[in-house]
């Protein structure tokens, strides 16, 4: 086997990465993450099918049917949804659009992998929390000791802006306004940047917690106790933890939901629809690209769906005005022996 073969797929990896994700496509830190886990587990799988170590694997290898034989993979044995399937398949395209523009000897066998089409995933109703849910669970830091406050803080601060894990994760002190008008500027994706108003009590909570702040040189507003800023899985931690705390003793209805950051982001988005509050103006508030994303709260949303079927109800004034109580019969059997 020639030792030129192997060597001509990191290049391109590597170009991939450090030159056509940042330079030409301005992709974000989250996004080259993101495609480099599916690269990594692609490598991997396609390395154990061929029996040699990733360092070895050439682009010959990297066809349809290995790609194709990937996705099942994931979804059969990593037990992956049909959404995350997809998403790796976008990683995973983007990577071949690249091979195709540096490689045309094998743009052929690029372009079948290209041509493997999306699988249709199931539309899910997202998970929310009731107002009175919400507060149970932001009640539940003990708010006399530091990281009590903090997550205190946290926590309302993820229902006031329906952030995005990672936007909470980012967000430093020189984003907030903490004077009126109180604001908070987010980076979500695609690089784009909103300003969301906050509640005075969020700003008295910020305002509080910076002056924990572990010196001037603390950047990031949610960090843990080393004053490094919280990850992701720290911020679904603390989430977790204090809504167990909260099914335990006030709610236990929570006990049949899995809480994640995300589920209080759906939260902030349908209580901002309950209120009244435009759909156009719900998309801008959560940094949604299209108002179809927003209208599935929509759909969620059972209350609104009642609501408006009693208020059908009573403008088509077809309710019977004299309406009389079913009782059933003394004696069932000969009940049913009438029917």
């Amino acid at each position: 086997m020639s030792t030129a073969a192997p060597r001509a797929l990191f290049p391109l990896v590597e170009s991939f990465f450090v030159e056509y994700l940042p330079r030409q496509r301005g992709a974000s830190v989250h996004t080259v993450r993101a495609y480099r886990d599916t690269l990594k587990l692609l490598f991997e799988f396609v390395a154990q099918r061929q029996r040699r170590g990733v360092a070895a694997l050439e682009l010959g290898n990297l066809d349809a049917d290995a790609v194709a034989c990937f996705l099942d993979h994931i979804e059969s044995k990593r037990e992956n949804s049909a959404a995350t399937r997809n998403c790796r398949r976008a990683a995973i395209r983007s990577f071949f659009k690249h091979l195709v523009r540096n490689d045309l000897a094998r743009s052929m066998q690029y372009t079948r992998v290209l041509a493997i089409p999306s699988k249709k995933a199931r539309q899910r109703t997202a998970t929310y929390l009731e107002v009175d849910d919400v507060r149970a669970i932001v009640a539940k830091p003990d708010r006399r000791t530091p990281d009590g406050w903090r997550d205190y803080t946290l926590l309302l601060f993820l229902y006031n802006c329906g952030a995005r894990v990672s936007e909470a994760a980012d967000v430093r002190w020189d984003d907030l306004q903490l004077t009126p008008p109180r604001q908070v500027r987010l980076r979500g994706k695609g690089k784009k940047e909103r300003l969301l108003p906050l509640w005075r009590e969020t700003a008295d909570a910020l305002h509080r917690l910076r002056s924990t702040a572990k010196g001037p040189y603390q950047q990031h507003v949610f960090v843990n106790r080393h004053g490094h800023p919280l990850t992701r899985d720290g911020i679904a931690y603390i989430l977790s933890k204090h809504a167990s705390a909260a099914a335990a003793q006030d709610r236990p209805t929570l006990v049949r939901k899995r809480i994640t950051p995300h589920v209080l982001r759906h939260s902030c988005a349908v209580a901002l629809l309950q209120s009244g509050t435009d759909v156009t103006i719900i998309r801008d508030y959560l940094g949604h690209t299209s108002v179809a994303t927003t209208g599935r709260y929509i759909t969620t949303n059972l209350q609104m769906k009642r609501d408006a079927l009693q208020t059908f109800w009573k403008h088509a004034g077809i309710e019977p005005a004299r309406t009389r109580p079913w009782k059933p019969k003394a004696d069932l059997l000969a009940f049913l022996q009438s029917l």
